[in-house]
Parts: C-alpha cells; structure tokens; sequence
C-alpha cells in the first residue's frame, strides 16, 4: 500500500505541473527521478510553488519542489564486479538443450550483507528455481546499503532466464470457434 500511495503521488505530482518541479533526493539538487526504483523511496513530498517554497528554495522551485526521501543514502554493492542477476545465472548449471526457463524473484541484503530470497515473482521450471535458491544461498557477502552511516536493509529483483539468449516456449492457446 504503501508503495503504491508513493507512485501515485510520484505520478500525480508529475502530470499535474506544466513544467519540471525542482528535484531534491536526500537532500540534493537532482535533474531527474525517473531511475529511481519506488522501493527504494521512503518518502515522497511535493511542496507548492508559493512564496515560501520559493523563498526556502529559490527560483528553482517556480514549479514547485519534489522532496524525495530514499531508504537509504548508499544503496549496496555486489562485490564479485558483475551484475548481481549475471553471477547468479554463471552459478547455474544449465544445459544449453534444456528448454529456456526463468525465475524472477525479490531478494533482500541485510544489514550484515547476506542474500536472502523473497516473494517468487515467476517461475516457469521449478528445477530452475531450486537452482537459483541454492546459488542465493552461496553468494558472498555484499557491502549493505547505509543511511547515517549505519548498514540497513536494501531489496532487489532478481531476473534469470537460462539458457542465455534462448526463447522461451510459447504457451499454447486454446481458441474457441
């Protein structure tokens, strides 16, 4: 619920003024929001383009201000170099004539950097999906995200499909006549 009140004030904000509000996340003059995840957002206010926004916040702030709060102000970093989804799909043994699958699943880093698994968005083999719990499993620690300084909790989606490059198989459709 709450992640949806944030996108609807996100979106409102946004078509309701002719032109771009003033962006501030955490505290910082930014030109866009748009890449930034909705989980990854604690608050979102939307301040008036009146005279004390604009005294507060200067002429900037003639469209109004958006104060984006993020959960928090480092998010956390995979270690191994790579993509977090590109390592667990090389931790993953399978065959190149096995018919593609995927798994799409949340995750969350703890504060002490460890992958746990999440809600199971999709998952069209459950092979697969025993495959990518056990890779979860035996990741390396990641640096946690922080606020204050502090390690806190971060979420992600994970997204495999194996093999790499392969479609998936259509599913068959029923037509009635």
């Amino acid at each position: 619920m709450k992640r949806l009140l944030l996108i609807l004030l996100l979106t409102s904000a946004l078509t309701a003024a002719a032109q771009e509000p003033l962006y501030l996340v955490n505290g910082k003059e930014v030109d866009e929001i748009s890449s930034i995840p909705p989980d990854d957002m604690e608050s979102v206010e939307m301040l008036p383009a009146d005279e004390e926004t604009i005294a507060r916040y200067g002429e900037k702030a003639y469209n109004g201000v958006m104060v984006v709060t993020l959960r928090y102000d480092t998010p956390a970093r995979f270690p191994a170099g790579e993509s977090f989804d590109a390592y667990i799909a090389s931790q993953v043994k399978w065959p190149e004539e096995e018919t593609a699958a995927r798994v799409v699943l949340r995750y969350t880093v703890t504060p002490e950097g460890r992958t746990v698994a999440g809600d199971e968005l999709e998952s069209t083999d459950s092979r697969l999906r025993r495959r990518v719990l056990k890779a979860l499993e035996e990741t390396p620690l990641w640096e946690p995200a922080t606020k204050n300084g502090t390690p806190v909790a971060s979420e992600g989606v994970l997204r495999i499909q194996l093999p790499e490059g392969k479609p998936l198989p259509r599913l068959p459709e029923l037509i009635w006549r």
